[in-house]
């Protein structure tokens, strides 16, 4: 006698229909438009950012399945809002295992969905640039430089700052998502992809936050260390484009049904591999796997939106296609988080022989 599989998390469900009722039916008019407020709403009343947040704190603290499955629905679904929202899950993450005042002022709000966070340190991975230096002053923390990415401004009510400090630390600390003395943000960047996700640049002057607003201090190259095998991960957002851009070939004609059958196989492949080596237990040990997988994976992403083109004909062309929509966001995700470890096996990857 076999068992039956178990029914979907209720966050998962929450999530398809999300999607369903709202991101979808919307995507293509918030592609050119902008993440609206609406779409944030929804998400912070649906429990979805706190998937991963601690239960003592009103998050849901969900296995990494739940959270890798929630976030392959909503980038499938809508790039742009994604991308928003995926922000917020780095602090709350940061704040679950924080010490002190910042930890019970702001962990609680961001698990329930009362506050939404976004993030601006991935220019910290630049060193030995130091786009934002961090100095002690006043009992608390002085931040200047610019930071060249902070994405949902205008939409997130908290953003986690980082910089490196003289003593080279990285130095992470939250701030209100809002221009004041000391920081002011670019008009929102024109991109070819997720221009609708508001990102703009920083330029910190001065920025002074107390030091109860700082969340963690760890030596740089500590950092980096930690960082790597993160960021030799493949997003479960790749698969969640993937996935999309297959079942628009399914709805398509048969010869781009078969294509969407021949190329589904080896996507759940490498989505099942990619997430076994993440899984790993000793991170460091897996990291070479772990990029040449996440090359593969962009290939197949790639040649999966490029099928949804391709079916679509001309038809394609159009702003209101939803498949150069994909391919667009697609492209977004080649580069997203992209580190000189996974450019360099990236573009190794496309340099070698078909079939190697």
């Amino acid at each position: 006698m076999t068992s039956s599989p178990l029914p979907p998390h209720p966050l998962v469900l929450r999530a398809r229909r999300l999607a369903d009722e709202l991101l979808v039916p919307h995507a293509e008019q918030v592609d050119q438009e902008g993440v609206p407020v609406g779409h944030i709403e929804a998400l912070k009343r649906s429990g979805l950012l706190g998937v991963s947040a601690p239960a003592a704190y009103g998050g849901a603290e969900a296995p990494v399945t739940v959270a890798r499955e929630v976030a392959e629905i909503l980038a499938g679904a809508c790039c742009s809002t994604w991308f928003v929202q995926t922000q917020h899950h780095t602090p709350v993450r940061l704040l679950s295992t924080a010490e002190g005042p910042v930890r019970e002022r702001l962990l609680r709000p961001l698990a329930t969905g009362e506050l939404l966070a976004g993030i601006a340190f991935a220019h910290v991975r630049a060193f030995p640039r130091v786009p934002v230096r961090v100095t002690a002053e006043r009992g608390g923390r002085r931040f200047d430089g610019v930071v060249p990415w902070c994405t949902g401004w205008g939409l997130n009510d908290v953003v986690l700052l980082a910089g490196v400090s003289d003593a080279d630390e990285v130095v992470f600390a939250c701030a209100r998502a809002r221009e004041q003395p000391g920081l002011r943000a670019s008009a929102p960047m024109r991109l070819a992809a997720l221009t609708a996700a508001r990102t703009v640049s920083l330029t910190l002057d001065g920025l002074w936050l107390d030091e109860d607003a700082v969340v963690l201090r760890t030596p740089r190259e500590e950092f980096a260390r930690a960082d790597l095998p993160q960021t030799a991960n493949t997003s479960p957002a790749v698969f969640g484009i993937a996935h999309a851009a297959l079942a628009l070939l399914l709805e398509g004609a048969a010869e781009a049904r078969e294509t969407a059958e021949a190329l589904r196989d080896r996507v759940d492949e490498v989505r099942r591999r990619a997430y076994e080596l993440a899984d790993h237990p000793v991170p460091h040990e897996v990291v070479e796997e772990r990029l040449t997988l996440k090359a593969r994976a962009y290939d197949l992403m790639r040649a999966a939106t490029t099928a949804a083109i391709v079916a679509g004909g001309g038809r394609s062309l159009s702003l209101a296609s939803r498949a150069q929509r994909l391919a667009r966001e697609g492209m977004f995700l080649l580069v997203q988080g992209q580190t000189a470890e996974v450019r360099r096996t990236h573009l190794a990857a496309l340099a070698a022989p078909a079939g190697s």
